[in-house]
């Protein structure tokens, strides 16, 4: 028995009702402040992106196979030379610990034990040296500095860390429009005011929980992982400044990289099959389909309409993807269609506000056994199995 299939399966009393990952967003709605509640949510301008990432999911149905013994199912998984105990991981989402009291070190935590990888987001508000000490099996995002001598120490100091997989998010050479953060009143850098006030009167539980523990323990939350130093606290001017300058990145800074980086290597923010392949030409050892959880460009298509085509285009190489998985069948069908891997972000930052840690054991059982399931019903008994012949396109 896998170590997801042991987690203890007694809901955390605040996810009573908690029936699938879905159900976590309305109540996690009502417990944060809407500034930050919407940051997570939202995506860019029109969130079609966002929406088609759900969407696309709909185009297609299963073929099931019947008479097939499926007694003997297991979830194990192999990627990039680890075995994990599901064919899902978490997605990396920056400042996580506004949601949820220490928010990545209870993702990190939760993954860790569930066997699952989770990737560290390069706008963290804890230091990644402290969440690889809590999960050593995590990758690390990083969103790229503006100039050479800056990238080149920050990959040297995840290095040092231990991390072995590196994730460079590249989908991010100018700030989007993300225009409901405005209307929720997020602003980067943060700006307390009167409605952050107001909502955390409404609120309580994250005020006291969240909000007030934080800066008694651990003071001001700062961007820890942005550079080979500490970075602005969230509050600071210069924050808006530090996330800027990556217009001009291209792929010689990439190559500078895979030089430097020993570990596995990969690009997220993939899109287009043509930089699938130049990413593979490049040494990169795998990379994520993925547009940003249709945060950036609005109208940037959902990873999966292009995870078949970029399948055939590189063959047998570590190919996954996220946006918009929400249930086992979502996971199936884009196995099915050539992922090795996906990853999940917002219900799991959902999940960690409500009910910390084990909040997020909780959600990732709740997906492990929705795949366990579908599987024995498709007719399958790993995920590797799963091929085009079991998946038809409806619409």
């Amino acid at each position: 028995m896998s170590k997801v299939q042991r987690l203890r399966a007694a809901r955390p009393r605040r996810l009573r009702g908690v029936l699938a990952l879905d159900d976590l967003e309305p109540l996690a709605r009502r417990h944060l402040p809407r500034p930050v509640f919407g940051y997570i949510r939202s995506g860019s301008e029109t969130d079609f992106s966002m929406t088609d990432n759900r969407a696309a999911f709909a185009d297609y149905g299963f073929v099931t196979r019947v008479l097939q013994d499926v007694s003997g199912r297991t979830l194990r998984t192999d990627i990039l030379g680890e075995s994990y105990d599901a064919p899902f991981g978490i997605a990396p989402m920056g400042m996580s610990a506004l949601a949820a009291y220490r928010g990545d070190l209870e993702l990190a935590a939760a993954a860790s034990e569930a066997n699952v990888p989770m990737i560290v987001s390069g706008s963290s508000l804890i230091r990644l040296e402290e969440i690889r000490a809590a999960a050593p099996k995590a990758w690390f995002q990083a969103y790229l500095p503006g100039d050479a001598g800056k990238i080149e120490a920050l990959v040297d100091r995840v290095a040092r860390a231990g991390f072995e997989v590196l994730v460079l998010t590249v989908d991010t050479p100018t700030r989007a429009n993300r225009e409901s953060n405005i209307r929720t009143g997020f602003t980067t850098p943060l700006k307390p005011g009167l409605r952050l006030a107001w909502d955390g009167i409404c609120r309580p539980r994250w005020t006291v929980g969240t909000l007030a523990r934080t800066l008694l323990l651990h003071g001001m939350p700062h961007f820890e992982n942005s550079f080979a130093h500490r970075g602005a606290p969230i509050i600071a001017r210069n924050v808006e400044r530090d996330f800027s300058k990556r217009d001009h990145l291209n792929w010689t800074h990439f190559d500078a990289i895979r030089a430097q980086w020993k570990g596995r290597l990969l690009l997220k923010g993939v899109s287009s099959v043509e930089d699938a392949v130049s990413a593979r030409a490049r040494g990169a050892d795998g990379v994520i389909l993925s547009n940003h959880g249709g945060r950036q460009l609005d109208g940037t298509i959902s990873p999966l309409r292009v995870l078949e085509r970029s399948r055939d285009a590189v063959g047998d190489w570590p190919l996954m993807m996220d946006g918009g998985i929400r249930r086992g069948t979502d996971v199936m069908k884009a196995l099915a269609l050539g992922a090795d891997f996906v990853f999940v972000g917002r219900p799991f930052l959902y999940a960690a506000s409500l009910a910390g840690r084990a909040g997020v054991a909780y959600a990732i059982r709740i997906l492990a056994d929705e795949v366990e399931r579908n599987m024995g019903l498709i007719g399958i008994r790993k995920p590797a199995e799963m091929n085009r012949d079991l998946l038809v396109r409806v619409c």
